[in-house]
Formats: structure tokens, sequence, C-alpha cells
């Protein structure tokens, strides 16, 4: 039941990254928190709901070189600009997490940015499912060489954690075994204390520190 309902949640996550889109609600001249709120009221209109299980991220321009603990001045959307979104949405008591990279106009350099976060989170998965062990530290390690094959730098302090029933096992900072990190060094297919398989959440940001810019992209691993 847990991975029907988490693929369920993520499936309605989805949707509503979809209709974001469809409505035409990334525009310049937007702030970060007016995107935001417009995206809270959709969600509640769409799926009644109003419970996330993290802070909701809209960055934009330099911002996206931003990591997730980070709390950035709020900043307007401009022209050929770009921005990721992270929602953390709790549908029925099952979370999804969901991040995706926009652009408005036409930067080719900021395209090949959202092409690249997009295509390695495939990569990782591929390399991933192709394992039947590995540390949260070697998944991290393996995020770290696709950005530099890429031509990006790495720039998320994680590449992902756990996922579950809504209230989740809470993260706590200083337990890395929660977190693809580079402190985890516990195989990521490890069962719980309760003999359950565990899931994970896998997350791509990467940023040119020279351009401020970033990209991200993030979705159910397991």
């Amino acid at each position: 039941m847990s991975k029907a309902a988490l693929i369920e949640a993520e499936k309605k996550a989805a949707f509503l990254f979809q209709e974001i889109e469809n409505q035409n609600l990334i525009v310049a001249a937007k702030t970060e928190k007016e995107l935001n709120s417009e995206i809270f009221d959709l969600a509640y209109e769409l799926f009644g709901i109003k419970k996330y299980w993290h802070k909701r991220i809209v960055r934009a321009g330099k911002n996206t070189l931003e990591p997730y603990n980070s709390n950035p001045e709020n900043v307007t959307l401009s022209e050929d600009d770009i921005l990721f979104i992270d929602f953390g949405p709790v549908f029925e008591e099952w979370e999804a997490d969901f991040g995706r990279t926009y652009v408005l106009g036409n930067d080719p350099y900021k395209i090949k940015l959202k092409d690249d976060v997009a295509a390695a989170w495939y990569d990782c998965k591929k390399f991933f499912d192709s394992k039947k062990a590995i540390t949260g530290a070697e998944l991290y390690a393996h995020t770290v060489a696709l950005a530099e094959a890429y031509g990006w730098t790495f720039g998320g302090e994680i590449a992902g954690h756990l996922i579950g029933h809504f209230p989740h096992e809470k993260l706590e900072d200083t337990d890395k075994t929660n977190y693809i990190h580079p402190e985890n060094h516990v195989n990521v297919f490890e069962l719980d204390k309760n003999g359950n398989k565990r899931d994970w959440i896998l997350e791509i940001h990467f940023v040119d520190k020279e351009k401020e810019i970033g990209g991200f992209f993030e979705q159910l691993l397991t």
C-alpha cells in the first residue's frame, strides 16, 4: 500500500506542476513569494490541500544557487530568467516531493542547464537501479561526478532523503543516514527499524557560480 500511495502522491504533484505551466503562472515581473502563493492556491483548488511537509520553495535568478537550508531574499522574476520550484505536498497523509526548473525566454545556456538536471536525474536513477547495495555517501559522490561530467558544479548539500507517510520519520540534520549525504555510510537499501523497505527521493541541483544560475530536478527514486 505504501508504494502505491507514494506513487499516487507523486502523480498528483506532477499534475500540479503541469497545471502551473498550463495556467501560465510563471511570468516575468512576479516575485517568488507571489508565485509561491499562487501555486499554494492552485494546489488547494485542485486537491483541497494546505499541508506541506517542508517549506515551499520558489527560487529565481541568483537565488537558484542556494541550497534548501538557505532563506534568500525575495526576488522578482525577470525576462530570460531561470527558476526552480520545490514543493512537498501531502496528499491524504502521503508525502510527495517534486522539483522542476523553468526558463523564461530562449537563453540556450539556461535551457541547457534545465535539460541537463533532468537528464542527469535519469542517469543517476539508471546507476542506482544497477546496484544491489550502495551507501548514501557513494550515491552523493556519483551525483557530484555527474555534475562535473555535464560541465556544472553540484550545488546541493544533500542529493536526496527519505520519504514516506506523514509525519514521516523525523529527518534530524544530525542523523545523516536519513539523507543522500557524504557522511551517510549506510546502505540505502537497508530496511527500517520495523523491517520495511525505505523509499528515497533523489534531487539533482547543478549550478554555475560565475553566472549565478542553478537548476533543480527532484522526484521519487525508489
